[in-house]
C-alpha cells in the first residue's frame, strides 16, 4: 500500500486494521463493478454478481487473484477486446530520455472510477490529466493484486509520448498468502512473470511498478528476485522501450522495511530491474545519497512525493515544487503520486483552475519535457476528454455531458496566469462555447487595442521539415473585428531562429503594414471556406516551406481588424501629419477549433461503405411497454484490404427513423457495444452507422460511411 505514514506506525497496529479495510475495500469494488451509467441508484435490489464473461457495457477493471491470473481468464472475458489500447506510443525509439524524469502514479479511491467506462460515461466534470508535456512516465495504481490501466489513459498518454505502467502489488496478510504461492518455486516466480507480460503486451501497455509490501522469509529472496529480473527481461524481449520498476518496500533481507532512498538493502532489486520508486519520507540529503549509489543510473532513481503531504518533503500540496526542486538540484527523477488531490479535496475555485494552477508549480520546477508536433501529420481540438456537448466538423451530434479520456487530443502548452487583468486577453480551453470539433475550444477574450496584438503558445514541437510545403488549417469563430492567426517559430540547422506569420484572411495590405517589421514573414491563407454544418466557423489554409528547418512552437496570434480607422492612420501617415487618434481598447473574443498540419501528399479520402464488413453480434431483444423494445447488440468492423491504423476514431450513430441521427458515442477500436437501446413501437428496422475519422480530424459524411441494417425483432 502506497501510504508513507505507514512506515512511522506500528505494524502490528497496522495488520490488526487490516481485516476491516479489506472488507470495506471488497464491499466498494464489488459495487463499482455492477454498476453501469444507467443505474437507478434509488433501487435497492442488490446488483447482480459481475459475470465478466456475459455482454455488458464495456468496463476496466483489475485480476484480483492468482488463480485467475494463472488461467489466463481475463482473456475470455467480454470486456479483454474493448480494453485494448489503440494509441501505439509516440516516441523515437521507445527509451527514455538521458536526464532527470518524471513519473506521475495516479492513485484515487481505488481507482476504476469514471475511467473504467471504456466507451466513455455521462460525468463531464470527471477527472483526467492533460498536462502531458511535464510526464515521462505514467503509473496505473490501486490496491488490487493485478491492477490494468483502463484504455483510455494509455490512449491519451501514448499519444503525448508517455509511457504507462500497471501495478502488481502484494500487502497486509492475504499479501503474504499471495506472495508464498507466487515465490514458492523459481518455476512459479518465471510462470507469473510471463503471465504479466502477456497481459501488457495484449493491452498494449509498457511495463509494470512492483510493490511487494509484505514481510518475507529471507529464503524466498532468490525467487523474488527472480521473478522481477524475468519480468524485466521478458517485457524487454516483447516491448520496445518497456519499464519495470521496483518500489521502495521490501527489503533484500525481506524485512517490510521502506529506508526512503536507495541503499544497499534494494539496490539488488534496482540492480535486475529499469528503475526504483523511492518512499516519500526521504531527508534533504538522501537523493543525492541514492545518487551517489545509483552511479551511471541515476536518472533510473525516482524519489517520491506524495501530493497529499503524509510525511512528505516539503509537504506536498501547494509546496510539492519545493521538494522537485530538490531532486532536479540533485539531478536524480521523480515520482508524484496521486495528484489527483487537486480533484479529490476540491481544491478552489473548480477542478480547472485549481489543476493549472498546481501543474504550472511542477512546469515551473522542471520545464517542458515532451515536445510535440514531432511527426506528421499533426491534429488537435484541445479536447481534454470531457464537456457539455460534442460536434463533429463544426456540427453539434450531441447536447449533453460526457467524459472519455480516450478523445484527448493532443493538449495545447497554456501557461497558467492566475487572475488575468481585465484589461489583456485571457486564455482558455471552454468546454461551455459550442465547439467545432470534440467538445472544447481555445478562446481568447478580454480587451485589445485595435493596433495592437497578443500572443500565446500553443505547442513546442520537434518537428523537422522536407522539401514539401506543410499546409496548417485551422478554424476560428470570432466576434466583430477579433482576428486569429498562427506564429510559427523555425530553428536552421544553424540555430538561427525564423518567425513566420500565418494571418487571417481579410485586407491584406494593411496586415502587411502592421506585421511585415515584427516577423520574418507574414503569409495570408490561400483557401478560406465556411462551415456547411456550423454558421460562423471559418476555416483557413495556409502553407509554407521551410526545407530543412525545424518547428520549435506554434503560438496563436490575435489582433483586430479596423478597417476604416486603419485606413485613415495610414493615409494620415503618408504625408506625415499626425491625427491625434489614440489607441482604441475594444472588446476581443474568438475561438480557435482545431488546428491540422500536413503535407499535400497525406491521402484524406475515406474508404467506399462497400470496403467494410459490418456485422452484429450478442443481440438481444427485450419487450418494453407498448409495443416498444430495448436492443443490445455489439457492433463490430473491418476494412476488408488495406490499414486501418489510419482512422483513429469512429462515431457511431443509430438511425430510426428516415434522415434522423442520434449519436451513440465514439469507438477508438473496432467495436462498439450498445446497450438497452430503446426502440419505439412501429419501427421496422434500425440502421447503425460508423462514421469514420481520419488522422487530420475530418471525418467521412454519414451518407457515404459504413453501416449496419438491422431489421427489429417480430416487425
Amino acid at each position: 500500500m502506497l501510504v508513507p505514514f505507514r512506515a512511522y506506525i506500528n505494524l502490528q497496529t497496522l495488520i490488526s486494521m487490516r481485516s476491516l479495510l479489506k472488507s470495506t475495500h471488497k464491499t466498494l469494488f464489488s459495487l463499482f463493478l455492477t454498476m453501469n451509467p444507467t443505474d437507478d441508484e434509488s433501487s435497492s435490489d442488490p446488483p447482480p454478481p459481475f459475470d465478466p464473461s456475459l455482454p455488458a457495457v464495456p468496463i476496466s477493471y483489475p485480476i484480483k487473484t492468482l488463480e485467475d491470473l494463472e488461467s489466463r481468464s481475463y482473456f475470455d472475458s467480454f470486456h479483454f477486446p474493448f480494453n485494448k489500447a489503440s494509441v501505439t506510443l509516440q516516441s523515437d525509439n521507445g527509451s527514455l530520455a538521458n536526464r532527470p524524469r518524471i513519473l506521475v502514479c495516479h492513485d484515487m479511491a481505488g481507482g476504476y472510477l469514471d475511467d473504467k467506462w471504456v466507451q466513455g460515461g455521462t460525468n463531464a466534470d470527471a477527472y483526467a490529466i492533460w498536462h502531458w508535456y511535464l510526464i515521462d512516465v505514467f503509473v496505473y495504481f490501486s490496491h488490487t493484486l493485478v491492477t490494468l490501466p483502463p484504455p483510455c489513459w494509455t490512449n491519451a498518454a501514448h499519444k503525448h509520448g508517455v509511457k504507462v505502467l500497471g501495478t502488481f502489488i502484494t500487502e497486509w496478510d492475504e499479501g503474504r498468502v499471495i506472495a508464498k504461492k507466487l515465490l514458492s518455486t523459481k518455476e512459479s516466480a518465471q510462470m507469473y512473470a510471463e503471465r504479466l507480460t502477456e497481459l501488457a503486451v495484449a493491452l498494449g501497455f509498457d511495463g509494470w511498478l512492483i510493490n511487494m509490501e509484505v514481510e518475507l522469509d529471507v529464503g524466498q529472496i532468490p525467487n523474488l528476485k527472480e521473478f522481477v529480473s524475468h519480468l524485466t527481461q521478458t517485457m524487454k524481449s516483447s516491448v520496445s522501450g518497456s519499464l519495470v520498476i521496483w518500489y521502495d518496500s521490501v527489503t533484500v533481507n525481506g524485512n517490510l522495511s521502506w529506508q526512503n532512498q536507495l541503499n544497499a538493502n534494494n539496490k539488488p532489486f534496482f540492480d535486475i530491474c529499469d528503475g526504483i520508486f523511492v518512499n516519500y519520507s526521504w531527508l534533504e540529503d538522501y537523493p543525492k545519497l541514492s545518487a551517489a549509489v545509483a552511479g551511471e543510473r541515476k536518472f533510473d532513481v525516482y524519489m517520491g512525493i506524495d501530493v497529499f503531504g503524509r510525511k512528505t518533503y516539503g509537504g506536498g500540496q501547494w509546496n510539492t515544487n519545493v521538494a522537485l526542486d530538490v531532486l532536479k538540484k540533485d539531478d536524480v527523477s521523480a515520482a508524484i503520486f496521486a495528484p489527483g488531490w487537486v480533484y479529490e479535496t476540491k481544491q478552489p475555485p473548480n477542478f480547472q483552475t485549481a489543476q493549472n494552477r498546481w501543474w504550472a508549480l511542477v512546469e515551473k520546477s522542471w520545464g517542458t519535457l515532451q515536445n510535440y508536433p514531432r511527426l506528421l501529420p499533426f491534429y488537435s481540438n484541445f479536447d481534454q476528454g470531457h464537456g457539455y456537448h460534442f460536434s463533429v466538423d463544426g456540427g453539434q451530434v450531441l447536447n449533453a455531458p460526457w467524459n472519455n479520456i480516450s478523445s484527448q487530443s493532443f493538449q495545447p502548452f497554456l501557461k497558467f496566469s492566475g487572475d488575468p487583468s481585465p484589461d489583456t486577453i485571457q486564455v482558455l480551453v471552454d468546454f461551455k462555447e459550442a465547439s467545432y470539433s470534440g467538445g472544447g475550444n481555445i478562446t481568447f477574450k478580454g480587451t485589445l487595442e485595435d493596433n495592437a496584438y497578443f500572443t500565446t503558445k500553443l505547442f513546442q514541437g520537434e518537428l523537422l521539415l522536407a522539401d514539401l510545403p506543410v499546409h496548417f488549417i485551422y478554424s476560428v469563430k470570432s466576434n466583430g473585428s477579433s482576428l486569429v492567426g498562427l506564429s510559427l517559430e523555425f530553428s536552421s540547422t544553424m540555430k538561427e531562429r525564423t518567425s513566420v506569420l500565418l494571418a487571417s484572411w481579410g485586407r491584406t495590405l494593411l496586415t502587411m503594414n502592421q506585421f511585415s517589421s515584427k516577423f520574418s514573414k507574414v503569409i495570408m491563407p490561400h483557401r478560406v471556406t465556411e462551415s456547411e454544418t456550423a454558421p460562423g466557423w471559418v476555416i483557413q489554409d495556409s502553407s509554407i516551406a521551410m526545407n530543412g528547418y525545424t518547428l520549435t512552437e506554434i503560438h496563436a496570434v490575435c489582433y483586430r481588424s479596423k478597417p476604416e480607422l486603419n485606413e485613415l492612420r495610414l493615409k494620415s501617415g503618408s504625408n506625415g501629419e499626425d491625427n491625434s487618434l489614440a489607441p482604441t481598447p475594444s472588446a476581443y473574443f474568438a475561438m480557435l477549433g482545431h488546428i491540422t498540419v500536413r503535407t499535400s501528399e497525406h491521402n484524406s479520402d475515406f474508404p467506399p461503405s462497400t470496403s467494410w464488413l459490418v456485422e452484429g453480434q450478442y443481440i438481444e431483444w427485450t419487450s418494453g411497454s407498448q409495443g416498444s423494445k430495448t436492443l443490445s447488440v455489439k457492433v463490430i468492423w473491418k476494412l476488408k484490404n488495406g490499414d486501418a491504423s489510419v482512422f483513429p476514431e469512429y462515431n457511431i450513430y443509430v438511425q430510426k427513423l428516415a434522415n434522423v441521427h442520434e449519436y451513440l458515442g465514439v469507438a477508438h477500436m473496432e467495436a462498439f457495444y450498445v446497450s438497452d437501446l430503446e426502440v419505439p413501437c412501429c419501427i421496422s428496422s434500425l440502421r447503425f452507422i460508423i462514421q469514420v475519422c481520419n488522422v487530420y480530424g475530418t471525418c467521412q459524411k454519414l451518407d457515404e460511411s459504413p453501416s449496419l441494417q438491422l431489421p427489429v425483432q417480430g416487425s
